[in-house]
């Protein structure tokens, strides 16, 4: 039996080595006519760029890769199907893993610390632009497209139709990564109950204002406290007036570093990311490539009042307005926790997760109403008090292929192939009504979208908006994002036990992480490790001399101003004129 089960195993592995059989136009013509529709082109446009990579692919046939993702629907659709799609027309296998995105995290840091090809590809956020561009041990793109890898970019790529290209283009001004997926944080809500006219009525009898989609955090603090305090329960199911997680864990320092700070209105004015200080409370002057510090003491914000008092409001919601559990959540579990149905609404909301809050009632959705239209809508995000016209208003993930330059040339070429397969405009409308993670403006205009808009809760027209610009990754400012973004987590998870108020919090997470880049500028200083723009971190100050002074905004008298809604209906259709 052992016998048969070895000679089994070893027939699996010179089948898995050998160059598939059936590659080709005749494969190609299958998948296009009975996967890949939608599309921006004709069947005899896909053909075309299938057949360019059916010949471009010829010298790598036979061969395995392996890449490397974080977990959402657009993954597990390129992992199970897009997969076996490539293989079939190409002939190149690709293992496309999914992990946490931690793990992912991780193992592109211990790629880049160790020079030892663990994945021949990563899908990997573009919140790392700026560790990629300063350590230059990502392939660079622009180089790469125009010499040792021309032979296999493909002349359809059109990179202007890539959305998200300014947030993967380094200070050097060049391209180190392509855009796969793309998703914003927004406000998400319940517009059945917003719609009901006896909480509005009661709404406005009690706050002075109507009822609607918060524009600061104030109108989103009286929402919360009226749906959990006044109304409690609707149809004998108790609810809540706020969603968010608390789970000490990687995520939870996402949570901050995805723009709550800046939400609160932490950083400077600027867009994409403010200058000189971003919205991780890092300082670096325009025009300057050297982080400067991120202490008020160093000229930075990252314990200034604005930071403190959104890691306070953060902590004091997650309190008083959510479900109990929602403490012991992480990302992964409070987001699709909002298809119970008990929430009236989340500030801080993925619209990754936009393809399974359109499942179906009999899918254990219970949000969607029984004419597939849901009762719930996104919209814009709200913002704290601090936060002033002009700066950044959310965050917006690009999950990005990044190839390492310690993957050989051969697999490296293999997998810049099945990154521009799985991003063509051959596959990315179908891809994007199974994902809803947008990276194509050709894709997010397309016809069959526009059909399905009113049945996705406003996610289509929020990406033909120019609003959507204005929510932007992790920027330039933020040296090396693999060790700095580890230590959010565990400062924000002492908030919430308990052990530290938030101002002990972001005092000691200011002061790592000015320590860790002040060994990051001995390194740059010393080797050159940074490429000369690692951190060059200011002399320590008193506070008095930087808070109102070009550095962390002074604190506020008053940090509930009064709260200020606008019409959801009204909203939509200034998206959509646009």
């Amino acid at each position: 039996m052992k016998k048969m089960l070895y000679a089994s195993v070893a027939a699996f592995a010179l089948m898995a080595a050998a160059p598939t059989a059936f590659a080709g136009m005749t494969e190609a013509t299958k998948w296009i006519n009975d996967e890949f529709q939608p599309s921006v082109l004709s069947k005899d446009e896909q053909a075309k760029e299938m057949e360019w990579f059916i010949n471009a692919a010829k010298p790598f046939a036979g061969m395995e890769i392996n890449v490397l993702s974080e977990g959402i629907p657009t993954h597990t659709y390129e992992s199970k199907t897009l997969t076996k799609a490539f293989e079939e027309i190409t002939g190149i296998k690709v293992n496309h893993q999914i992990l946490g995105e931690g793990e992912v995290v991780q193992a592109v840091q211990t790629q880049m610390q160790t020079g030892r090809n663990l994945y021949d590809a990563y899908i990997n956020d573009s919140d790392l632009i700026g560790t990629h561009s300063r350590l230059q041990l990502a392939r660079n793109l622009t180089k790469w497209m125009a010499g040792e890898g021309k032979d296999v970019t493909s002349p359809s790529l059109d990179l202007k139709d890539f959305m998200g290209i300014q947030f993967t283009t380094g200070t050097d001004g060049d391209l180190y990564q392509l855009p796969d997926q793309q998703f914003a944080n927004l406000y998400w809500f319940r517009k059945d109950w917003f719609d009901r006219k006896d909480f509005q009525d009661k709404f406005k009898a009690k706050y002075g204002y109507d009822l609607g989609v918060p524009v600061n955090w104030s109108a989103y603090e009286d929402i919360a406290e009226f749906f959990s305090k006044d109304i409690k329960e609707i149809d004998g199911k108790t609810i809540y007036g706020h969603m968010d997680y608390g789970k000490r864990a990687p995520d939870l320092g996402w949570r901050m570093t995805d723009a709550w700070l800046s939400m609160a209105g932490a950083g400077s004015k600027g867009e994409p990311n403010g200058v000189p200080i971003d919205e991780w409370g890092i300082r670096m002057e325009a025009g300057s490539c050297n982080p400067a510090g991120a202490s008020v003491s160093r000229g930075g914000a990252t314990n200034g009042p604005a930071a403190v008092y959104a890691i306070r409001k953060w902590d004091e919601w997650l309190r008083k307005y959510a479900p109990p559990a929602a403490a012991d959540y992480d990302f992964y579990q409070s987001l699709p926790a909002l298809s119970s149905g008990n929430v009236a609404q989340q500030v801080f909301w993925y619209t990754a997760f936009t393809a399974d809050m359109v499942k179906s009632k009999a899918e254990g959705n219970n949000t969607m109403g029984d004419n597939g239209i849901p009762q719930w809508r996104m919209a814009p995000s709200p913002h704290g008090p601090y936060w002033q016209e002009g700066q950044k208003v959310g965050y917006q993930d690009v999950g990005s292929w990044t190839i390492m330059k310690s993957t050989p040339t051969d697999r490296a070429k293999a997998a810049w192939l099945y990154a521009q397969f799985v991003t063509s405009k051959t596959i990315d409308v179908k891809k994007s009504h199974v994902g809803l993670t947008f990276i194509r403006d050709s894709t997010v205009n397309h016809a069959s979208f526009t059909e399905r808009a009113p049945k996705l809760g406003g996610l289509v027209e929020f990406y033909r908006s120019p609003d959507r610009i204005r929510w932007s990754p992790t920027g330039i400012n933020v040296p090396d994002y693999p060790k700095l973004a580890q230590l959010w987590w565990q400062q924000i998870g002492d908030v919430n036990s308990g052990a530290f108020t938030p101002q002990e919090a972001m005092d000691r997470l200011a002061s790592e992480m000015d320590t860790i880049m002040g060994r990051m500028q001995r390194a740059d200083e010393a080797n050159n490790t940074y490429g000369g723009c690692g951190p060059r971190l200011n002399e320590e100050k008193a506070p008095s001399e930087w808070i109102g002074k070009g550095g962390a905004k002074a604190k506020l008298d008053n940090e509930k101003p009064q709260g200020m809604t606008v019409n959801y209906d009204e909203l939509i259709k200034r998206w959509a004129s646009n």
